[in-house]
């Protein structure tokens, strides 16, 4: 895996995600050519860097870790790890209140000091993920708990294209 450098984004030439937390939208770029976009849902308490908040976390990111790769849609993820359960309406009935954490996840790791890397603003030790989410969730509208949720479909599209290293920018 190759780490960004932060002088040297967003890429000329590569793969490279932006979250727009204001318009609620991920959007692929390969160097400045918009290609695709998909609706997302970030934090409900808004965007902050603060461990605890609960916030969306802004400035340049890397995918850290891909974690999922050959579950099948709708796999419950606890700790990053499968639970070996499958979402539907009866687990969800069985656990109210739980955020789910489905299909595949894209951890994300701060590239700017200070700012989303080291300290109480690390997006890495926040744990702040690109992730499913269960199909009743709305998208386009802020419901996270700071994570980027996503559908299920979309979040296996993107899975394919941001590999460990790939560059993503959050921001309002």
């Amino acid at each position: 895996m190759h780490t960004p450098r932060l002088e040297a984004l967003p890429p000329r030439d590569g793969c490279w995600f932006e979250v727009d937390i204001g318009r609620q939208c991920l959007v692929q770029w390969q160097g400045d050519r918009r290609l695709l976009e998909w609706p997302v849902s970030t934090a409900l308490a808004g965007t902050g860097q603060r461990e605890g908040s609960g916030c969306t976390p802004l400035g340049w990111h890397y995918v850290r870790a891909a974690i999922g790769h050959g579950q099948p849609p709708g796999t419950v993820f606890r700790g990053r790890r499968s639970t070996g359960e499958v979402y539907s309406a009866t687990l969800a009935a069985a656990h109210p209140g739980r955020d789910w954490i489905l299909t595949r996840i894209l951890w994300l790791c701060g590239l700017e000091r200070g700012i989303n890397r080291g300290g109480d603003v690390d997006s890495q030790r926040r744990y702040i993920y690109l992730h499913g989410t269960p199909p009743d969730q709305p998208m386009g509208v802020p419901r996270s708990h700071g994570c980027i949720r996503m559908r299920d479909q979309a979040l296996l599209e993107v899975f394919a294209l941001a590999l460990p290293g790939t560059p993503v920018w959050l921001h309002e």
